[in-house]
């Protein structure tokens, strides 16, 4: 049992009026109409991108194809519109003549020798921001493509349905630089009652249907029967299902009964170690634990692992086995809990100063009112708690995918010190720590996404993979990711030149490919640096005497 000094948080305001969308925290009453609208994303400017091409060769690069295959070259990759047309070894990279098809009239060459191609990465728990954070669509837009995610998935249209098709239909047409969107909407969003019973629920399913989106997500405590109802009716109009098992519910329906009720993705953890509990049934909260406190509930989710069956025991057996067998996806989000184990390194990150808005930072700080910033009573003891959580954790995420299961990478940035595009790059770090090797990284990061998010439509997935026929989403990175997945972050990283004993910073996306459409990464990030620069010297003029 914990100590009962979570009591000293206990005089601070309930947490009813928190932001929402996160799957992180317990609705207010108007989450079912989303929650405000922040700035639309403005049209695509004629020198924001080039392309797409009758046909474009990137040249000399080495491909990682994303199905965990070992990097390859060099070759030309041949794109031709928005399609991949053709990978072709190179008998002589220094020589043109080796590639006739670069040749042909006509043909825009990009010249890539000695780089890295690889599938537009896919960010599978993404949020456009908030009224609270100051986020406008075109920040966390830019940040993403800056950083090569060509799509992502909103579990949740917080910012309110109609914004977020919207959206998805100009990211569709290429009108706005943004990646691919799957607008999952979050069950209740646009209804004008509440859903009390199962029939209710597949009322809305099927309404939400007929607007067109991609799937549904669960976040509300609802009675199971209703959540059942929820993935089954789902199904049954080919629709995606995600969920946030929330701690108020997970005692009548954790990750092993909504997998059986139908449930598809799995979002962060909540609900998994209480299926593996064997000698309890719920969770060992102290006695003076209020959920709608920030702290308790994240401090205490930091004891949680050590409570589920252990390795190779009989019931953390049975368990993985039947999700494997429901082939349930899990979606860890990682990088979104990290600063529960180091909360200095996050708030210190090497992007904030530059990247940061200040709407946002301010939001990240420690405040009773405010979601995700419970840093007003963080401990050694919680940090080293969360640190042994997370070693249980990425264990057992490690082993599931080792026996084949389906994990993808997901970020849920714009919380506790998580800025965009960033905090993406750090899950992929974080589920090489969890044991993957970095192909298999980037395989959670492209193909088996895509293919998540297609299995339910019942087509094949157009991206995720680099091979001929495949929609040209791509990110081209100077360093090798594999050797070292630093050399993503927009920041890049350090290395020391060889030649002039210098340490100088490397890395970053050089192109970030959608559609065929070739955007150029670091410029994408110096756009959001203005904004950032702008919203700066307007809050100094504000608070100017």
């Amino acid at each position: 049992m914990m100590p009962t000094r979570l009591a000293r948080a206990r005089s601070l305001l309930p947490l009813a009026g928190l932001l929402l969308g996160t799957g992180l925290a317990t609705p207010a009453p108007s989450t079912a109409q989303g929650r405000g609208s922040i700035e639309p994303a403005p049209g695509r400017r004629a020198d924001e991108g080039e392309g797409p091409y009758d046909r474009l060769v990137l040249r000399g690069v080495t491909v990682i194809d994303g199905t965990g295959a070992p990097p390859r070259g060099p070759v030309d990759v041949v794109i031709e519109g928005n399609r991949i047309a053709a990978i072709r070894g190179t008998t002589d990279p220094s020589n043109p003549d080796s590639r006739p098809e670069t040749s042909v009239p006509g043909t825009r060459i990009l010249d890539a020798t000695g780089m890295y191609v690889l599938p537009g990465l896919i960010d599978m728990h993404a949020h456009l921001g908030g009224v609270p954070q100051g986020t406008p669509a075109d920040y966390v837009l830019k940040l993403w493509m800056g950083h090569g995610i060509t799509t992502i998935r909103d579990p949740g249209s917080g910012d309110g349905l109609e914004f977020m098709l919207d959206h998805r239909t100009r990211s569709a047409a290429n009108e706005i630089v943004a990646p691919r969107i799957f607008a999952y909407a979050i069950v209740g969003l646009g209804w004008d009652r509440p859903i009390t019973t199962p029939e209710e629920a597949r009322e809305w399913v099927r309404w939400v249907a007929s607007q067109g989106v991609d799937g549904v997500k669960l976040r509300d405590t609802y009675d199971p029967d209703i959540a059942a109802a929820v993935f089954d009716e789902a199904k049954k109009q080919g629709l995606g299902s995600a969920a946030h098992l929330t701690q108020v519910g997970v005692a009548r329906m954790d990750a092993l009964d909504a997998a059986r009720a139908g449930l598809s993705t799995l979002e962060h953890w909540y609900g998994l170690p209480e299926a593996l509990f064997d000698d309890r049934t719920v969770q060992d909260f102290p006695y003076d634990y209020d959920y709608n406190n920030e702290y308790d509930r994240f401090a205490t989710a930091g004891r949680l692992w050590a409570q589920a069956a252990p390795p190779g025991s009989a019931r953390r057996e049975a368990v993985i086995q039947e999700l494997l067998d429901l082939d349930f996806m899990l979606v860890p989000t990682f990088t979104i809990y990290e600063a529960n184990r180091d909360v200095m390194r996050a708030r210190n990150a090497d992007w904030h100063e530059r990247y940061t808005l200040p709407s946002l930072w301010d939001f990240y700080q420690p405040n009773p009112r405010s979601h995700g910033s419970y840093w007003f009573h963080w401990t050694t003891a919680d940090e080293i708690a969360w640190k042994e959580n997370f070693r249980l954790w990425m264990d057992f995420v490690n082993e599931y995918k080792n026996r084949g299961g389906k994990v993808g990478a997901g970020s849920d940035a714009g919380f506790i010190y998580k800025l965009y595009g960033f905090a993406y790059i750090r899950e992929l770090e974080l589920l090489q720590e969890a044991g993957f090797h970095p192909l298999e990284v980037i395989r959670s990061a492209t193909m088996v996404g895509a293919q998540e998010l297609y299995e339910t439509k019942g087509e094949p997935p157009p991206f995720g993979v680099i091979q001929p026929g495949k929609l040209a989403d791509l990110v081209v990175v100077e360093e090798n990711p594999i050797e070292d997945l630093k050399v993503l972050y927009g920041t890049g990283t350090i290395r020391l030149d060889e030649e002039t004993h210098e340490v100088r910073r490397v890395g970053g996306v050089k192109w970030t490919i959608k559609d065929g459409i070739v955007y150029d990464a670091r410029r994408l990030l110096e756009d959001v640096a203005r904004m950032v620069e702008q919203a700066k010297a307007a809050a100094a003029t504000t608070d100017a005497p």
